[in-house]
């Protein structure tokens, strides 16, 4: 059935999120819709009037690889019958899009450019809280430096060291509780940078591997004695007891290693953080059809019904008084969701309040017939 008899083209196109930008054979822009008009602005115009010429130099904008320019990835995009995926830098940021080739009438090839929509939104928020955090952690650790010189200088001579020592020592872990909620922003933030600037799934493809899940795992585990997992101000317990593992030695998935050590280290920090103490936190995984499953296991508090769709967005958290009770900004399962997908891979969860939490992802398995020789 002919789509024009149904819809009206122009029209669906309008109503769109992303930017379109159709060109004839003869490189003369023939479509475009109001998306790419926001996105594009004064550039619309000559893209109008120059055509492919003009689209060409605002599409290679940022453009640093061999090969990454507008007119090579248009020919890959014809030979292979794929979109293939580019940004461009403007107006100071840069801009995912993709480039496919769609037959026309008399066997003409037209080219077909979509722009995704920018939105800042997440970053802005994140920047605002990064601002206010780094405020109060400079006026908190001025004012507990002040408190310390105090202590020195009013101290009396006789007063024993064990008293100086202690309230020292106070003010240490005040400033130090200030200084790793900073340094896990700061974290954040660069995460939420490499994702909304492109570059994170640029990084993922050149870091992917091979990585046996069983070595990757223990060594993860053995490396958690060397970072501040929880927030200092969280009750000390010896949580590496808690934690154990179930997984076939032959499992390897295809990933990045960086990347899968932040995510694996998110999960399992929420799965002590909102479970009681002693009760176990589990990864375990599974061969599938061409992926791998990996699941984090508690035996928590997890999550009322009527707050699950909140999981996975940005600066949402549940208002259980357990979970409030403990410290977070309430991005990284976000973060995580989104760095999963970026490795082709999916994340989900289960849960039941007052019975525990499996948070579950599944990543590509590595065949041998893969790009990447190397190994982890």
């Amino acid at each position: 059935m002919d789509f024009e008899a149904i819809l009206d083209g122009q029209a669906v196109i309008d109503g769109l999120g992303h930017g379109v930008l159709i060109f004839d054979d003869n490189g003369r822009l023939v479509i475009h819709n109001r998306t790419a008009e926001m996105i594009l602005g004064t550039d619309l115009k000559l893209i109008r009037t120059e055509g492919w010429t003009a689209a060409a130099v605002l599409f290679n904008s940022g453009q640093q690889e061999p090969g990454g320019g507008i007119d090579a990835m248009r020919q890959r995009a014809l030979k292979s019958r794929q979109p293939e995926r580019f940004r461009f830098y403007r107006a100071g940021e840069f801009i995912p899009c993709w480039v496919a080739t769609v037959p026309g009438k008399a066997q003409a090839v037209h080219t077909l450019i979509t722009l995704d929509s920018p939105d800042w939104t997440v970053v802005n928020d994140l920047i605002g809280r990064f601002r206010d955090q780094v405020e109060e952690a400079v006026e908190a650790t001025q004012g507990h430096i002040k408190l310390i010189n105090l202590s020195i200088n009013q101290m009396s001579p006789d007063a024993p060291v064990e008293l100086l020592s202690k309230r020292i020592a106070g003010f240490n872990r005040l400033i130090a509780t200030h200084m790793h909620r900073t340094g896990t922003l700061m974290e954040a933030l660069g995460r939420l940078q490499a994702l909304r600037t492109g570059s994170l799934a640029q990084a993922v493809q050149e870091r992917r591997r091979q990585i046996n899940l069983a070595d990757f795992v223990e060594d993860f585990l053995e490396a958690l004695d060397e970072m501040t997992l929880l927030d200092p101000e969280s009750d000390p317990e010896d949580f590496r007891s808690r934690l154990s593992y179930d997984i076939p030695s032959q499992l390897s998935v295809a990933a990045s290693s960086e990347h899968l050590s932040l995510i694996l280290r998110d999960l399992v920090r929420n799965a002590i953080m909102y479970s009681m103490k002693a009760t176990p936190v589990k990864i375990v995984a599974s061969a599938q059809q061409n992926t791998v499953q990996i699941d984090v296991i508690d035996e928590g508090y997890g999550v009322r019904a009527k707050e699950m769709d909140k999981v996975f967005q940005p600066f949402q958290r549940a208002r259980q008084p357990q979970i409030i009770a403990e410290f977070g900004h309430g991005i990284s399962l976000y973060l995580c969701k989104q760095e999963v997908e970026a490795m082709n891979g999916a994340m989900w969860f289960r849960t039941e309040e007052d019975v525990g939490s499996t948070f579950s992802f599944k990543l590509p398995a590595w065949r041998a017939s893969a790009s990447s020789s190397s190994q982890t």
